[in-house]
């Protein structure tokens, strides 16, 4: 059963309003136990609790991206409980709409490189490395899913500028700079190697190499990113008609969503908000 109201679609005793669900309790029972698996992640790839932690895994961008995560569902979850105490359980609770895309495309960066480069790659280099297991899941899949699913399920669409997914690729950017000069001054990221993955091996493809590797990477996450942006743009124009598309709809509703049509593009291009800035082990 699917009834509107003014400003909320509820479909089977669940409200959507701006295409999420807007139940916060909900929110905080799947960020509570996305926090829980990050967390679990990270400290079974860093082994921080154990007598010899694992000290070099912080200098890879999977673990990187994968305590920005954490830092930032722990920031949801503050934010949802504090609305739930100010204005009830009905609403989203999310900082900034742009921010979770942000941390979203940070971390779908981390499973994409893993899945598509790094995993194709242990196969073709007589590696010892054993790909999927229960640590590589977690932090190179399953944080990345719950990320995006938090993200499709209960962050409001219609924020993201269309210039976002060309600021998100800044974070791989911002992490390759580091990389290079951590390596370049001696660092280790793994005993003997001075390089975090093998597409970065200057000794091995060169500067000519890395450096087309760096930029049909940078493309393809660029590609990714629209296609996000363009989901959002879906979703939002979607909630808005199905918000004005109530009982009796005739000429008045659909003009009222062709202006949420009209609303939504001009969001596109100004819509408040800001946005933030290892191998398989």
């Amino acid at each position: 059963m699917t009834r509107q109201t003014p400003n909320a679609q509820i479909t089977g005793g669940v409200v959507f309003e701006r295409g999420a669900i807007a139940v916060r309790p909900l929110a905080l029972f799947f960020r509570v136990v996305s926090l829980i698996v990050i967390a679990a992640g990270i400290i079974r790839i860093t082994r921080i609790f154990e007598a010899k932690p694992g000290w070099q895994s912080f200098t890879f961008y999977t673990v990187q991206s994968n305590v920005l995560c954490l830092v930032w569902v722990a920031l949801l979850i503050w934010a949802t409980v504090r609305d739930i105490g100010k204005t009830g359980p009905r609403g989203h609770s999310t900082p900034s709409a742009r921010w979770s895309a942000a941390v979203m495309m940070a971390i779908t960066i981390t499973m994409l490189v893993y899945l598509i480069v790094l995993v194709p790659m242990t196969f073709v280099q007589d590696s010892d490395y054993v790909p999927f297991s229960l640590t590589d899941n977690l932090i190179h899949i399953i944080t990345p899913c719950l990320l995006i699913i938090d993200w499709l399920l209960f962050v409001p669409k219609g924020r993201i500028r269309g210039f976002d997914p060309l600021l998100w690729v800044l974070i791989p950017l911002l992490y390759l700079v580091y990389a290079f000069v951590y390596g370049g001054l001696g660092g280790e990221f793994s005993p003997g190697q001075h390089y975090p993955y093998p597409f970065l091996d200057l000794g091995a493809h060169g500067v000519g190499g890395v450096a087309l590797n760096v930029l049909g990477l940078g493309v393809a996450l660029v590609a990714v990113g629209y296609l996000f942006f363009g989901l959002d743009r879906l979703l939002s124009i979607r909630s808005r008609r199905a918000a004005v598309a109530g009982p009796g709809r005739g000429r008045g509703a659909a003009g009222a969503s062709g202006a949420a049509d009209a609303a939504d593009a001009a969001g596109a291009a100004g819509t408040p908000g800001t946005v933030p800035t290892g191998s398989p082990r």
